[in-house]
């Protein structure tokens, strides 16, 4: 299987003011295209690795069943493609996710036996924020919206380096709040820490780019671009995800 980056769901001026055009633009035609042209030149190489979908091969890279010398590569690559398309799809909408460069945070929805990927990605006219039984599982597992922005930013904010950050809810139906160096993802079993070892959490919404995506427009200012990021955040979605993972 040969992989191909993904159109963008909306115009790359959808998310003015609070992510600029160039940003957009430079991020989807420039850095995702780079993971996948790369993924695509390590995955030609070995007969074994084609034709896994991009789901499969992450998993593959989390449990080492990936040749050793280009392990590395495949998690970067494969990684970020993975991470970026969970990014793009379904039209504005993150689920709560910021990218590299920044510290990418974005909202996953897992569990035990892992569903197919949903996504909470951008939304340029962004409601007030979550209802229904969502808005219930955060006040039950954070206290508060508030509480878990100010939980989530700091995931975000504290990440040295590259990263994402990830809203995840067990196979109990908890929200957590976690993180994840460089491309590094939940599919990728074992890479996030013991709680995703421990409930086998899995993705279901996506990123919010961060570094590159912060850097023309919030230069280091990672605060102000995760402030300007919730304002983006497409809660509906974020709704159908929680109920699609439950």
């Amino acid at each position: 299987m040969s992989f191909s980056l993904p159109d963008l769901p909306y115009a790359y001026d959808a998310l003015e003011p609070f992510v600029d055009t160039q940003t957009m633009t430079i991020h989807h035609t420039k850095h995702h295209q780079t993971y996948v042209t790369n993924v695509n030149n390590v995955v030609a190489k070995y007969s074994d690795l084609q034709g896994l979908d991009l789901v499969e091969l992450n998993k593959r890279i989390g449990k080492g069943e990936v040749p050793s010398d280009v392990s590395t590569a495949l998690r970067n690559n494969g990684g970020g493609h993975w991470n970026h398309t969970f990014f793009w799809k379904a039209r504005a909408c993150w689920l709560l996710a910021c990218c590299p460069f920044l510290a990418r945070c974005q909202l996953m929805l897992s569990r035990a036996a892992p569903p197919a990927p949903l996504q909470i990605m951008t939304n340029p006219s962004n409601t007030s924020g979550p209802g229904g039984k969502l808005k219930q599982a955060i006040e039950a597992s954070f206290g508060s919206v508030d509480a878990l922005k100010e939980k989530f930013n700091a995931a975000a904010t504290t990440r040295f380096g590259s990263g994402w950050a990830w809203l995840v809810v067990t196979p109990e139906g908890k929200l957590v709040v976690t993180s994840t160096p460089n491309q590094d993802n939940p599919l990728q079993a074992g890479t996030v820490g013991p709680a995703f070892r421990k409930s086998s959490l899995r993705p279901l919404p996506r990123p919010l780019p961060g570094a590159t995506m912060q850097y023309l427009k919030y230069q280091n200012r990672r605060p102000e671009y995760i402030n300007a990021w919730w304002s983006v955040v497409n809660w509906e979605q974020a709704e159908e995800n929680f109920k699609a993972a439950k």
